[in-house]
């Protein structure tokens, strides 16, 4: 008996009424289901025309090679083949992912070895063009004013004369240039009288609201760290010094870097621009500690830790006058003109802040009561305030009645204040030292309110320099990285991602 469907022995059989066809009835059954018909004749079929046939109990044979021993092992031989041939293939495939594996890695290896070689290659082109740019010739000027700024007034030898006591000959501030910041002065003093707080100036609500826009890495990645920082109020460009020997001028409505400048042979400490900010004065540790520029643009200070200033002509770069204050062992830390240019204010290392008169470079008032030294000083622009940053905070002080009205203390005492400055409205204070603080400027009796306060982003937990940009809309903030933070109002004009 053999099924009509599967054509083998069933084990149920069952026999059609209609056809007489026998079927394995779990095929016929499913067959009915679905189709309702005869699978060999066609005819109309149901469950009731089929008839169940009993059978003895049908027992299949074994299959040749399970009959005997030596089929048996025959067939374990042949499964133990199949097994071993599949190790093989597999230890082959094995075998050609470790090769392309190997190849990978080599062409890694080779990748990271040219990169490296191009960036050597590229650090060498760039190093050789600051030389040559160095070497090509430049204006007289700009040549004895580079020589003079990264010297402190100290020529060489056979281009000064010496005094009976050693000392170097200065030339001295001339009555010519004593009328120029005289009327200078006088100018500025009148415009004040006549200056009024901006409309376009920033209002409360909006720096309360200031948080990181952007962020820019302008310096080496090995020599990371801003010191210094200066904002062109016109033209929105920023000038950054870095411990990697550098300073950089930034674009920032455009986020690009305008140019990069070398020479200095130590980290640059301080940084300003001059006029229209086609020029740019930079200090450096290899002499130079700070340097400011008069209001007249054609002026500049620079100080020194060997406890001495002085008075550089900007256009000959020649050193006129260099006052050495030889009542104090400590050097000066920080320096900056009044607005009116006609005195200087400079802190030194031993916690002292000193103010000078130009026209005489005489020393007209001196401050004590800092802890540690003084690293920044900043003039209000109505120029009554004073504001100079050191270990223990900072200290306000009435240049009116020469007295410290008021004291910020915002960190403990392990962390001192890099930064001070006043914006270039006279109403808004920052301060940098672990974080940003922005404090409404107000009388001398009245409460200077902190009105922002903004994290170190950088993770180096030291904000060394802070400044202000036009009418107060961003913050421009270095630390101990190697990236140029601008804070602000997201959605203001200029406002770019990094």
């Amino acid at each position: 008996m053999i099924c009509s469907i599967s054509g083998e022995v069933p084990e149920e059989p069952v026999v059609s009424k209609t056809s007489g066809l026998l079927f394995e009835k779990r095929l016929i059954e499913r067959h009915i289901s679905d189709f309702g018909k005869c699978p060999v004749t066609g005819e109309t079929l149901t469950l009731d025309d089929l008839v169940p046939i009993k059978t003895g109990k049908v027992v299949k044979p074994r299959p040749v090679q399970a009959a005997s021993i030596p089929g048996m092992l025959g067939m374990f031989q042949n499964e133990w083949d199949a097994l071993v041939l599949s190790a093989f293939a597999s230890e082959q495939q094995l075998h050609t992912t470790r090769q392309e594996l190997s190849h990978c890695l080599y062409q890694h290896d080779s990748a990271c070895r040219v990169i490296a070689r191009l960036k050597k290659e590229l650090d060498e082109a760039r190093t050789m063009l600051a030389h040559l740019e160095r070497q090509a010739p430049m204006p007289a000027s700009t040549a004895v004013a580079a020589s003079s700024a990264l010297t402190n007034g100290k020529r060489a030898a056979e281009d000064d004369e010496l005094g009976p006591d050693g000392k170097k000959i200065r030339q001295g501030i001339s009555s010519a240039i004593i009328t120029e910041l005289t009327d200078c002065n006088a100018a500025l003093s009148q415009q004040r009288k006549k200056r009024q707080v901006p409309p376009t100036l920033a209002p409360l609500d909006a720096i309360e609201r200031y948080t990181q826009l952007s962020s820019y890495p302008l310096h080496k990645t090995n020599k990371a760290g801003i010191l210094s920082i200066d904002v062109h109020q016109s033209k929105d460009i920023i000038v950054t010094g870095g411990i990697d020997t550098n300073a950089v001028v930034f674009n920032r409505s455009t986020g690009e870097n305008i140019s990069t400048l070398s020479g200095h042979s130590k980290k640059v400490t301080s940084v300003k621009f001059v006029g229209d900010g086609q020029m740019v004065v930079s200090g450096s540790a290899d002499k130079v500690q700070a340097v400011t520029v008069h209001a007249t643009n054609n002026y500049f200070v620079t100080a020194s830790l060997d406890s001495s200033w002085c008075f550089y002509d900007l256009s000959s770069g020649t050193c006129l006058a260099q006052v050495e204050d030889t009542s104090e062992s400590q050097g000066y830390t920080s320096a900056a003109f009044h607005p009116d240019g006609l005195i200087l204010g400079t802190g030194t290392s031993g916690s002292v802040v000193k103010i000078w008169d130009v026209k005489s470079q005489a020393n007209v008032a001196r401050f004590d009561g800092h802890v540690g030294a003084v690293n920044a000083i900043s003039f209000s622009e109505n120029g009554y305030f004073l504001a100079t940053a050191a270990q223990d905070g900072v200290k306000l002080w009435d240049l009116r009645k020469l007295r410290n009205f008021r004291t910020f203390s915002p960190y403990d005492e392990n962390t001192p204040t890099q930064s001070v400055e006043f914006d270039h409205s006279g109403s808004y204070l920052a301060i940098g030292g672990s974080d940003i603080r922005v404090y409404q400027v107000a009388s001398v009796k009245a409460e200077w309110n902190c009105i922002k306060t903004l994290p170190d982003l950088s993770g180096t937990g030291k904000i060394n320099s802070v400044r202000f940009g036009p009418d107060a809309k961003y913050l421009a903030v270095g630390s101990m990285d190697r990236n140029l933070r601008l804070f602000g109002l997201p959605g203001e004009d200029g406002d770019m991602e990094s």
